[in-house]
């Protein structure tokens, strides 16, 4: 994808997310779809003792504000290009630091945070790119841990949706986020597929990497 295809793509998505927002937070859709990544990105956090946190992606803010509440690190930033997700974010938390960027353009300097989290996004974004910009931001030890849909079986659906944006949305297979992983310059430490109640329709994984030291 070009540079104009990308930058036409993020918009398209941006101006359905600042539409979708207030249907985002429904508590349903959070606890059934959401929630189970989360808490596992919370407790990779918490196991780590990461302390200046981004969420990449962050939406509405929900687990930015989680973070923040129940790990009280030293910083949170919750990222996101959804004028409406981040207006619902500042009402939710004034003590995460909410700004408006794409996750393959970061605006921290090298080595800055000593964590990086996605939840429920990493589909659409740019992946290579993005894992190049976690790579680049993360102090040597830090940790990025995504979770990303990945069904057992192809979504046809998700792909002629995403097309009609500009893109198709790309859900890996695990080999694939390892080498992805790897290729971004990650020690892949953990992969496993969210823990989610056997009836539950929603199929993702977890891959946490680590920044050699």
């Amino acid at each position: 994808m070009t540079t104009i295809q990308r930058r036409a793509f993020n918009d398209a998505i941006t101006r359905f997310w600042s539409f979708a927002a207030p249907a985002y937070d429904t508590g349903c859709l959070q606890r059934l779809v959401y929630k189970p990544a989360q808490d596992e990105v919370v407790e990779q956090l918490r196991r780590h003792g990461c302390k200046q946190i981004a969420d990449v992606a962050c939406g509405t803010g929900i687990l930015a504000t989680r973070i923040q509440q129940e790990l009280r690190p030293d910083e949170v930033y919750g990222l996101d290009m959804s004028d409406g997700m981040l207006a619902q974010a500042r009402q939710r938390c004034d003590r995460v630091r909410w700004m408006s960027a794409p996750a393959e353009q970061l605006p921290f300097e090298d080595g800055f945070l000593d964590a990086v989290v996605t939840t429920s996004a990493f589909h659409f974004f740019d992946q290579p790119a993005a894992l190049a910009e976690f790579h680049r931001v993360l102090t040597p030890g830090g940790i990025v841990a995504v979770t990303t849909m990945s069904p057992r079986h192809s979504l046809p659906v998700l792909h002629a949706l995403s097309a009609g944006l500009g893109a198709p949305a790309h859900a890996p297979t695990a080999e694939a986020m390892r080498k992805l992983f790897v290729e971004a310059g990650f020690q892949v430490e953990d992969q496993h597929r969210v823990r989610r109640p056997v009836w539950t329709p929603v199929s993702d994984l977890i891959t946490v990497g680590v920044k050699p030291a």
